[in-house]
């Protein structure tokens, strides 16, 4: 499946933050509902300084990969659409249209780690807290001087 990737405009966060909520009530299964609202606010303030990048399906957005400062800050897919190479596209398209290099991700999240890993990227470091001191261990990944194959 390749869908055109293009930039969100604002009127599309509303959409981008119910999809990034299915995507982590189906992904961060270690997350409390107070976990939740509480990156729920974050992400609603930290989207709109990122460039945010989507694909649609039927003119509804069902993944985004958000950038900023040369990180890739968010890369969330429907559950409906995981594994169908909608990750793999936005992913793609940071690195090599946009220059990406960097990653983090929660260590409890395997799924991610193995995504990343599968396309190169490797263990630079370690935070025992997440960016807001919660105690969710997070790794820094990056993406090695090889390019990763479309």
């Amino acid at each position: 499946m390749t869908n055109q990737i293009y930039k969100a405009v604002p009127s599309q966060l509303p959409r981008l933050i119910e999809l990034w909520e299915s995507s982590i009530r189906a992904s961060h299964h270690f997350l409390s509902e107070e976990d939740i609202g509480f990156y729920r606010e974050l992400i609603r303030t930290y989207l709109p300084l990122m460039d945010v990048y989507c694909i649609d399906e039927n003119g509804a957005a069902i993944g985004f990969a958000g950038l900023s400062e040369g990180m890739l800050e968010a890369l969330f897919v429907h559950p409906g659409y995981t594994g169908k190479g909608i990750g793999k596209q936005l992913l793609l398209f940071a690195v090599h249209e946009k220059g990406i290099r960097r990653v983090d991700v929660n260590e409890q999240n395997q799924q991610a780690l193995s995504f990343y890993e599968h396309f190169g990227f490797t263990i630079i470091g370690r935070s025992e807290l997440d960016p807001s001191g919660r105690p969710y261990p997070i790794l820094m990944l990056q993406l090695g001087e090889e390019e990763i194959q479309m």
